[in-house]
């Protein structure tokens, strides 16, 4: 079994950044980024690993980039970028700045796949996040 699988199989937890700003976007595709949480820019939310989830995303892939989230990468994510609303629970997005060194070499309006910065990169998203934590 490959470890892209195993990581699927494993995880829990999806990381999904929005990517594409807002402008322009057809309502039922906007409803469902807001319901995520992603009300900006590079904003991430950690969601579970379910089909109703799963197929939100698929449905907003053009705008966002998702992956498995570590562990290790979802610990050091809340330590440094965590905040805490006014009753003391933990907020379900986080605010992250742009990666250092940018986003993939053919930009942020092709996928993954294409070499670009959109849709689904599996266990790289925690490099992803690695770079955008500061």
């Amino acid at each position: 079994m490959s470890e892209e699988k195993k990581a699927k199989k494993n995880s829990e937890k999806i990381a999904v950044i929005l990517i594409r700003g807002l402008v322009g976007v057809n309502k039922k595709i906007k409803d469902t980024i807001y319901l995520l949480k992603l009300r900006k820019k590079h904003t991430c939310v950690i969601i579970n690993n379910t089909d109703s989830n799963i197929g939100m995303i698929k449905k907003i892939k053009d705008y966002v980039t998702y992956g498995y989230v570590s562990a290790k990468i979802l610990k050091e994510l809340v330590s440094k970028k965590g905040r805490k609303d006014s009753n003391g629970k933990l907020k379900p997005f986080f605010e992250l700045p742009p990666p250092i060194g940018g986003f993939e070499k053919k930009g942020i309006k092709k996928s993954f796949k294409q070499g670009g910065a959109l849709g689904n990169r599996g266990l790289e998203i925690n490099i992803l996040i690695k770079k955008m934590l500061r």
